[in-house]
């Protein structure tokens, strides 16, 4: 293949250069079918509208979730939603990895050429139709911000930026894991999927609603909180009922980096186990 006939790894620059090309590829194929392409965009905007009505209901029917008002828990949703799809647009290649690369045994040509296998799989698909959840996500934000009295400075902005990005690659590192375990399994992996599409689900609303072991389970172990609660405490300056401080809080998004570096030591370590189909 012409993209990748360097017999080397190549730098940096070079694999950013073949990442952006595999990206581009891919969405100009989809835009072939503009038609088809718009209304699978429609479909997961209109579907998470629906998630949103859910929380509004909720709340027009309770006033109140604690603590919490409709404008906040928006924005812990909005927050949510807006780093999932783009997570889930990015990681199609390890999504599938199971069913397409090692149950058929495609992923010994992976093995084959001169390039990484996390950019080839980053590179095999981007989803370019979960813009429609994105910008579902965005508005909800965006008019959770409007409704909010948040003092804003150039910390909080810049902490709102870093936590968006922190949930991307910690949603990302979820997709990792769900393909290191296809290493072992191929089967339906119904775990990492309580953890992907059900974490979303558990992150949009206030961590402090749930029990002690759950809490501790998705700040310590699967740093879900930390991708999502506690920074948006501090962005919104709202005291904190499970009593943690401010620097936790503006620090806990890097949980999320870290989440992702410990999921690529697992891919490594599952290549390392990979024997092949034997056919």
């Amino acid at each position: 293949m012409p993209l990748l006939r360097k017999g080397r790894r190549g730098t940096v620059a070079e694999s950013l250069w073949l990442y952006g090309r595999l990206v581009s590829q891919s969405i100009r194929a989809q835009l072939q079918y503009r038609l088809s392409f718009t209304l699978t965009a429609f479909g997961g905007f209109v579907t998470s509208v629906v998630e949103a009505v859910g929380i509004w209901a909720l709340f027009e029917r309770f006033g109140s979730l604690g603590q919490w008002t409709l404008p906040q828990v928006a924005f812990l949703y909005g927050l949510v939603n807006c780093a999932f799809p783009i997570s889930e647009a990015l990681a199609r290649g390890f999504d599938v990895f199971g069913k397409e690369f090692v149950k058929t045994g495609n992923f010994d040509r992976l093995l084959l050429r001169p390039r990484s296998t996390v950019l080839q799989l980053a590179g095999h698909e981007f989803q370019l139709q979960r813009i429609g959840r994105l910008s579902q996500g965005l508005a909800v934000l965006a008019w959770a911000i409007w409704m909010l009295d948040i003092d804003w400075n150039i910390g909080k902005v810049l902490l709102l930026l870093f936590t968006l990005i922190s949930g991307v690659v910690f949603f990302y590192a979820l997709f990792i894991f769900q393909a290191t375990i296809s290493f072992w399994t191929t089967e339906s992996l119904e775990m990492m999927n309580t953890l992907t599409y059900g974490g979303v689900e558990t992150a949009q609303y206030p961590l402090a609603i749930y029990r002690g072991w759950f809490r501790g389970f998705f700040t310590y172990v699967v740093p879900l909180g930390c991708i999502s609660y506690f920074p948006s405490l501090a962005i919104l300056g709202i005291a904190d009922p499970l009593g943690s401080s401010l620097i936790f809080q503006v620090c806990a998004p890097l949980a999320g980096y870290g989440f992702f570096a410990v999921a690529l030591l697992g891919w490594s370590l599952g290549i390392r186990h990979y024997t092949s189909t034997g056919s």
